[in-house]
């Protein structure tokens, strides 16, 4: 049984920040940083044109403390996940009544969760069946679809409403000054993304027929999270880079010789769609360029990351019955996939 995802709706934040905003910051706040002209590099290096937050760039770093930030953030991803779940019940012709589930992904701690809160703020069914996940990070929108296919093949008639929001301007320091920190000032994004999936295609697009998921042995150490008294923080190693291509050679080996003739990929940064698109045999400037675009144009979007690429792709669609693959990824570090076609 296939599972027929509809196109994704995305959300991006109110507030558009350039990296030349990022620089100014750096330069008012440090202004006798030794390091402070490497750091302005570093800044350039994410292949980022603009990047999308809820909050004004001054309150987004205000050093408020993590229960104010924390606050901040839960307020911004209900508020954006309801609108992006909004529209993709609708566009895809439906009310909130007629979804039978709903999949929630978003990475700041909060509690109710936001399968709780969508109920009220969408108007759904209150006996709608939930499955939240938090802190899933980038992985957050493969890992909704991965579920929502589970639950589409084991209730037929079922439809899925899968939302991710994510708030990752929280994890922005002035204090935090190493190379790796100020790439991901520069990388990440706020937004909420939303589609539906059911077994009955409701508009054409990637129809899901096989799902893979994988954990990369000893990897806890590639990228993680931490909190403190200032809010969130988003780790990593020097070994993080490479863990994507990395992990290709287990991927090639689920995919056992089939190749795809499109793919969506997490736009994690333009290192890890090139590492992806080769290792499927693809040209990346070609078969990749609505993941590029999607990271120049609205940095990494976390878990609602893929589903703006496969948006994208509704733009310029392949042909029906085409072989597709859709690849993401998150910490420690895992890999899931989605293979389908077309439809």
């Amino acid at each position: 049984m296939h599972a027929h995802v509809t196109p994704p709706t995305v959300r991006l934040a109110d507030h558009a920040i350039t990296i030349d905003d990022l620089r100014n910051d750096h330069r008012t706040h440090l202004p006798d940083h030794p390091k402070l002209l490497a750091l302005l590099r570093y800044l350039g290096q994410t292949g980022v044109e603009t990047l999308y937050w809820s909050r004004p760039i001054e309150e987004a770093a205000a050093p408020v403390g993590v229960e104010a930030r924390t606050q901040a953030a839960n307020a911004d991803a209900r508020r954006m996940a309801a609108e992006a779940a909004t529209e993709a019940i609708a566009s895809a012709g439906l009310s909130p009544g007629d979804i039978d589930a709903v999949i929630t992904s978003h990475t700041v701690w909060a509690l109710p969760t936001l399968d709780v809160t969508l109920v009220g703020d969408v108007g759904l069914r209150p006996d709608v069946a939930r499955i939240p996940m938090a802190t899933v990070a980038c992985a957050g929108g493969v890992q909704g679809l991965v579920r929502a296919t589970d639950l589409v093949r084991a209730r037929p008639g079922t439809r899925v409403l899968v939302v991710v929001s994510e708030v990752l301007s929280t994890s922005y320091h002035r204090s935090e000054t190493t190379p790796q920190h100020a790439i991901y000032k520069a990388l990440f994004s706020d937004s909420a993304a939303a589609c539906v999936v059911s077994a009955d295609p409701l508009a054409p697009g990637f129809a899901i027929e096989e799902t893979w998921e994988w954990v990369m042995p000893d990897s806890d150490d590639r990228y993680w999270g931490r909190l403190d008294a200032a809010g969130f923080h988003f780790e990593s190693t020097k070994m993080a880079p490479a863990a994507p291509r990395d992990s290709m050679p287990d991927l090639v080996k689920w995919l056992d010789g089939w190749r795809p003739s499109w793919v969506v990929i997490h736009p994690g940064g333009p290192g890890i769609i090139e590492d992806v698109a080769r290792a499927l045999d693809l040209d990346p400037a070609v078969a990749a360029r609505h993941a590029y675009a999607s990271l120049t144009e609205n940095g990494n979007l976390g878990g609602a990351g893929v589903l703006d690429v496969l948006r994208r792709t509704h733009s310029t669609p392949p042909p029906a019955g085409a072989d597709g693959l859709m690849v993401g990824f998150g910490p420690g570090f895992t890999v899931t996939a989605l293979r389908g076609t077309w439809r």
